[in-house]
């Protein structure tokens, strides 16, 4: 089973959030540790990371032999995770 490393920008969106959405992310991460790549996950083009969706909530991930890296988490609708994601690398 994979690791779960949340980067910095990733943890503290999650503490935002209201603690329903906050397992409903939290349910999607160990989900993820069981399914690295679900069914619902899309490569983004141009990076080597993954998006999976999480209700309104998109996260950005890529993981290697043993640990999964959370780099973004952010609204689904809005656009906003791509630009953090092209300022960011």
């Amino acid at each position: 089973m994979h690791q779960i490393k949340l980067h910095k920008q990733a943890a503290k969106f999650i503490l935002s959030l209201p603690p329903k959405q906050q397992r409903q992310i939290a349910t999607a991460l160990i989900s993820l540790q069981q399914n690295n790549l679900p069914q619902d996950a899309k490569k983004l083009q141009g990076y080597d990371y993954y998006r999976v969706d999480c209700g309104e909530y998109r996260i950005i991930y890529n993981w290697d032999d043993t640990v999964i890296s959370v780099y973004i988490i952010g609204k689904r609708n809005d656009g906003d995770v791509y630009r953090k994601l092209h300022r960011k690398f």
